[in-house]
């Protein structure tokens, strides 16, 4: 497949994949109802229901979503209803795992119980895809929301979670660095060292099959003209498709400058889990929100078709 440049574009590859079933945990939300609702009404994925019937049927009738055909599961509490979305996902009763109103807190518990959870190999880890109007593809950035100090594994684990997602989205060989401030390693700069490392990594072929150079620096990255001015040569330089950012506060700071001052959409998933994980943030739009939910699902028939 060509690779997903737009978010639009993506949702429209979504309605052409069968359709992936969500699992939302407290769906008896407004916003979450909205952003569910028009998944299933517009064919790009299906949804079970789990929390309060008679919340979920208020808050659905609130967002305008007809539940015909749509499977409720009641479930009177966080913890169990955070069971019971877990449960359904080992069954294979649905493919993806929603946080709704559900507090964060009792939803991972159920993901990461060592029994009886989702709990994958590997680091979990949060990936977001950003449509930005100032470039010329999807950015992919990580981890602006899970891992708040992350050691070196930690990053490499980051990086391969972030390779399946570029993967998911048709981009073959990604284009991938870890942002620093300087473009050369330099001792007292401990992250330019770590990204040497990791590019030592990458020649090794540890991703896979991915253009990797670091460090750079954000501008290095994302502009050709900078590259120009600065006369770097760089396989990566101007055009690349994931960045992993030193720390949360690092990557927080790009990804909320991304939605309020550069006006980006995004799409994100929390990998790393046997089935991925949508977690939105409460400032997200209900057009972020919608396209997690589609993100998470491309990432889906991805891994179901061999992928990872």
């Amino acid at each position: 497949m060509e690779p997903i440049r737009t978010l639009e574009q993506m949702k429209k590859i979504a309605r052409e994949l069968p359709s992936k079933r969500v699992a939302v945990v407290r769906a008896d939300e407004v916003e979450t109802m909205s952003a569910i609702g028009s998944a299933v009404k517009d064919d790009m994925a299906d949804a079970v229901l789990i929390g309060p019937e008679n919340g979920i049927r208020e808050a659905a009738e609130k967002a305008g979503f007809d539940l015909n055909g749509v499977e409720i599961i009641h479930a009177e509490d966080d913890k169990t209803a955070s069971i019971k979305g877990v449960e359904i996902v080992r069954s294979g009763r649905a493919d993806v795992i929603m946080k709704g109103l559900v507090a964060t807190s009792s939803f991972l518990h159920a993901i990461l119980d060592r029994d009886t959870g989702i709990r994958g190999p590997g680091v979990l880890s949060h990936v977001a895809a950003f449509d930005v109007p100032g470039y010329h593809k999807l950015l992919i950035i990580t981890d602006a929301a899970m891992n708040i100090a992350p050691t070196f594994d930690q990053k490499v684990g980051m990086l391969k979670n972030a390779v399946i997602v570029a993967k998911a989205l048709g981009i073959e060989h990604p284009k991938s660095t870890y942002v620093c401030a300087k473009e050369v390693p330099y001792e007292k700069m401990p992250c330019t060292m770590e990204a040497a490392r990791m590019k030592e990594l990458a020649d090794t072929g540890e991703f896979g099959d991915i253009i990797f150079d670091a460090p750079l620096a954000m501008d290095l990255a994302v502009s050709a003209d900078a590259c120009r001015i600065k006369k770097i040569d760089s396989p990566v330089g101007g055009d690349v498709d994931i960045i992993v950012l030193p720390d949360i506060e690092a990557a927080n700071v790009l990804y909320k400058s991304l939605i309020f001052i550069a006006g980006g959409e995004l799409g994100a998933v929390i990998m790393g889990a046997n089935n991925p994980v949508v977690l939105t943030s409460r400032a997200d739009s209900a057009e972020s929100k919608l396209c997690s939910i589609v993100l998470s699902a491309v990432v889906a028939s991805y891994g179901a078709e061999g992928g990872h």
